[in-house]
C-alpha cells in the first residue's frame, strides 16, 4: 500500500495528549483481554536461537534479523517475527489447563516491510495463546473467541470516547464473519486486497476466515506459514481453514485495516499435511515440530493483536508513526509534515 495522505487531515489529539491516550488504550486493552479470554501475562523473548523452529515464519519467505553470540561460541540467534510457536511451547512448559492461557508484549523488527501508513520496521503486538481441548478445534469455538476480542476492542473504543468525546466510535455493534472463498465468489475479478476493501467497507468490521490454503482459483487469499495456524482442516461452513484476519474499515484512510491474525493451531495431523503441501517436510526434524508431532504440546488457539495499530485506529490517526517511534524515509516524513501528520 502506497502512502495515503487523507484530504484535509486534522489530528484529533496533540502529540503530548496522544501519549496519555496511548497509555490508557494499552493498559485498558490488555486488562480487558486477559479477563475475556482467561489469560495471564508472561515475559517474552526478543530473540530466539536459530534452528529450533521456534520463530514465526510469517508467510514462509521473510528473513529475520540475526546475529552471532560471542559468549556462546558464535551461536546464531534471530529477532522474533512473532511468538506464534514460542507461546504454544510455553503453554506446555507451564502446564496451563484448557480454557486458560497467556499473553505477552511482543516486540519485533521486520526489515522487509514496505513502509507506509500501517507498516513499520518496528512491530509491537499482544501475542496470546490459550490451551483448548481437542473437541474445541471447531469454527464455532474460533468465532466465539474472535467475538470476545472484538467486544474488548469496542469497549476500549467507548472508553476513549468518554475521555475524549470528539473521538466518536466508528465500529459496528456486530462483527461479520465471511470466508475467503465466499469473497472470491462474490468478486472473482478483484484482487484479494480489493475483496477485503469491498467487504470491510460494506460491513465495517469483518473476520475473514481461511487464510493460507488455496481457494477455487488455485491461489491462497494470503500466505501463512505451515506450522502454526491450521488452514487445511475442513470446517463446518464447508470450506477449509480454522484461522483468519480481523479487519476493520478505516474511515480516516478510507481503506481496509487489519488489526489481528489468529487461529486454532495445527494438530499433529494438520501439521504433517501442511508441511507436505508447502514442500518443507524437513521442518519435522526441528525441536518444536518434533515435540508437536509427538503430541507433547497442548492443543491451542492464539494470535497477535497490533498495539500500535489499535492505538492508531481508535485515536483516528492517519499514520502508525503518530503512535510509535520508528524510522521513516525522509520523503515520507516530509510528506506527512506537509499534511499535518506529526510522526513521533
Amino acid at each position: 500500500m502506497a502512502l495515503i495522505i487523507p484530504h484535509k487531515y486534522k489530528q484529533k489529539l496533540l502529540p503530548e495528549t496522544t501519549e496519555i491516550a496511548i497509555k490508557a488504550i494499552k493498559e485498558g486493552f490488555q486488562t480487558e483481554l486477559s479477563q475475556a479470554l482467561n489469560l495471564r501475562r508472561v515475559t517474552a523473548p526478543l530473540f530466539v536461537l536459530s534452528g529450533t523452529g521456534l520463530n514465526d515464519d510469517l508467510n514462509g519467505t521473510e528473513h529475520a534479523v540475526a546475529f552471532n553470540i560471542d559468549a556462546m561460541n558464535g551461536a546464531r540467534a534471530e529477532v522474533v517475527h512473532s511468538l506464534a510457536k514460542w507461546k504454544r511451547a510455553k503453554l506446555g512448559a507451564y502446564d496451563i489447563a484448557p480454557g486458560f492461557g497467556l499473553y505477552t508484549d511482543m516486540n519485533a523488527i521486520r526489515t522487509f516491510e514496505d513502509l507506509d501508513n500501517t507498516h513499520s520496521l518496528y512491530v509491537d503486538q499482544w501475542d496470546w495463546e490459550k490451551t483448548i481441548r481437542p473437541e474445541d478445534r471447531t469454527l464455532d469455538y474460533l468465532k466465539d473467541t474472535v467475538t470476545k476480542i472484538y467486544n474488548v476492542v469496542r469497549t476500549i473504543e467507548e472508553r476513549i470516547y468518554r475521555q475524549f468525546p470528539h473521538i466518536t466510535p466508528v465500529l459496528p455493534e456486530k462483527l461479520t464473519f465471511i470466508h475467503a472463498e465466499q469473497l472470491l465468489q462474490l468478486y472473482p475479478n478483484l484482487t484479494p486486497r480489493e475483496r477485503e476493501e469491498k467487504a470491510a467497507k460494506e460491513y465495517g468490521a469483518i473476520f475473514l476466515i481461511g487464510i493460507g490454503n488455496e481457494l477455487s482459483d488455485g491461489k491462497p487469499h494470503d500466505g501463512r506459514a505451515p506450522d502454526y495456524d491450521d488452514w487445511i482442516s475442513s470446517n463446518s461452513d464447508g470450506y477449509t481453514g480454522l484461522n483468519g484476519d480481523l479487519i476493520f474499515w478505516n474511515p480516516v484512510l478510507n481503506t481496509a485495516f487489519e488489526l489481528s491474525s489468529m487461529g486454532i493451531r495445527v494438530s499433529p495431523e494438520s501439521l504433517r499435511q501442511q508441511l507436505e503441501k508447502r514442500g518443507c517436510t524437513e521442518r519435522a526434524n526441528l525441536a518444536f515440530h518434533k515435540a508437536l508431532l509427538a503430541g507433547e504440546l497442548p492443543y491451542s488457539i492464539g494470535g497477535g493483536i497490533g498495539q500500535s495499530r489499535l492505538c492508531m485506529f481508535i485515536l483516528q490517526k492517519a499514520h502508525i508513526g503518530e503512535v510509535q517511534a520508528s524510522i521513516w524515509p525522509p520523503e515520507q516524513i516530509a510528506a506527512c509534515k506537509a499534511a499535518g501528520i506529526t510522526l513521533l
